[in-house]
């Protein structure tokens, strides 16, 4: 028993350091991105991106994202992108994309992803992020 614990354990922790990093505009580790999953910082799985779906890390959809617009599991419209702009849900901008960072209305840098596609990056900003 003690081997399979110890085997699980280099297993999720060989994983997540192949994850892409999620890290704050002052460098601070603020998540992860391996496959499909979302972790916090402490590599608890608090997600996952599945297509256009996005579940919490009880795999209960809480939203989904398409190329143009991010909705709530209700299906109403919370964000909208165009371009690497990204807007609320009433069409004020409140961030953008450029490359693998992410910036807030003002233009201050918010979060770097290594290696993350934009829908799981905008899928972190609407769901996973802490203002």
């Amino acid at each position: 028993m003690r081997h399979l614990l110890i085997l699980a354990t280099m297993l999720l922790s060989f994983g997540l350091a192949n994850g892409q990093e999620v890290r704050s505009g002052s460098n601070s580790l603020i998540g992860k991105i391996s496959s499909d999953k979302i972790y916090d910082a402490s590599g608890r799985q608090i997600g996952k991106v599945s297509g256009e779906k996005v579940y919490n890390g009880s795999n209960s959809q809480i939203g989904r994202v398409t190329s143009e617009a991010v909705y709530d599991r209700s299906n109403n419209l919370i964000g909208k992108i165009s371009g690497n702009n990204l807007y609320d849900g009433s069409g004020r901008q409140i961030g953008k994309i450029n490359g693998e960072k992410l910036y807030d209305k003002t233009n201050r840098l918010i979060a770097t992803f290594d290696g993350a596609s934009k829908t799981q990056m905008v899928a972190f900003f609407y769901f996973f992020m802490e203002d």
